[in-house]
């Protein structure tokens, strides 16, 4: 396996997949990742092109974990290099990916991916090899997908100890706005409202340390990411706004605020019940498996062992 990328999400991988039994090397522009990469007995390049032209020989599955600046130089890389390896990526948005990918020429041999999982630090030093012990990884299910790929990126997820949630593109990156991207500009949002009132910081405690954690997170990284996302998250930001206007205008005539409170308070509730499913009963491969997959993630659905594989392409 090839990692692109050596910073919080590929560094990990990178640990994960090594501790799982498999023979991973990587790139990362940085000399200090790669120095530090290094002296922790992981096999990582400075040079781009030698680390291509070493996957393109071994067929190896390339794993983009670069940030989406980035990731059009290189898959212009991967394009010149080693454009018959089996390709995925970590990145936090889908659909922009699916596009950059569909522009290079490396669709059908492409499988997106997104480990549900971080923290607010960056880099190699960052990496825990145990950071996707049961966290969801989403896997595209879009209409291009060769089952054959995509079961070697759902055994990749697997060995890393994670659970498998098959998702369509478009319907991850709506998904996502709402669970990641909006938290970290409501987060952005609290913070710098809080430091604007004298003695907030003093008196601040749990609530707003949760609530701001993921604004330590590099700014470069969540612009990234937002603007990617640009579409689902304003519409994630219009509903958001809105409940809080219609809270603000219920304070401002002394009226209560119980229908957000108590309807944020079942949503919640909802989540910490949530149940996942088992997806037991598809065989990747076969007729309509794409759409089988889609509608048990859109459903809770998750794959935590690994499912067949059928020999024909349907």
């Amino acid at each position: 396996m090839c990692v692109l990328g050596l910073g919080l999400i590929g560094g990990s991988l990178m640990r994960a997949a090594s501790a799982a039994g498999r023979e991973v090397f990587g790139y990362n522009r940085s000399v200090d990742g790669v120095r530090g990469a290094r002296d922790d007995g992981f096999d990582a390049s400075t040079d781009v092109t030698e680390v291509l032209q070493r996957a393109a020989a071994a067929q190896a599955l390339v794993v983009l974990a670069v940030p989406m600046p980035a990731l059009a130089t290189m898959l212009h890389h991967v394009a010149a290099t080693a454009p018959d390896c089996p390709l995925t990526d970590v990145t936090s948005v889908k659909v922009a990916v699916l596009q950059a990918v569909r522009e290079h020429g490396l669709l059908a041999r492409f499988v997106g991916g997104h480990p549900m999982t971080g923290t607010a630090h960056s880099g190699w030093t960052a990496g825990d090899a145990t950071l996707f012990v049961d966290a969801p990884w989403v896997l595209g299910v879009d209409d291009h997908v060769d089952e054959h790929v995509w079961a070697e990126v759902m055994h990749l997820a697997l060995d890393c100890g994670s659970f498998v949630v098959p998702a369509r593109s478009d319907q991850h990156d709506a998904a996502a706005a709402v669970i990641s991207h909006l938290p970290h500009l409501l987060a952005e949002a609290l913070a710098t409202t809080a430091a604007d009132v004298p003695l907030a910081f003093s008196l601040a405690a749990g609530s707003f340390r949760d609530g701001t954690r993921v604004a330590a997170t590099a700014p470069d990284l969540v612009r990234a990411m937002c603007e990617a996302n640009a579409g689902p998250l304003a519409s994630s930001l219009d509903t958001a706004i809105e409940l809080l206007s219609r809270a603000r205008d219920h304070l401002a005539t002394r009226d209560s605020v119980a229908e957000l409170v108590e309807s944020g308070h079942a949503a919640r509730t909802r989540y910490d019940g949530f149940d996942r499913p088992q997806i037991l009963t598809t065989s990747i491969g076969e007729e309509g498996w794409r759409e089988q997959l889609a509608a048990a993630g859109r459903a809770g659905g998750v794959i935590r062992s690994a499912l067949p594989v059928r020999d024909s392409r349907g």
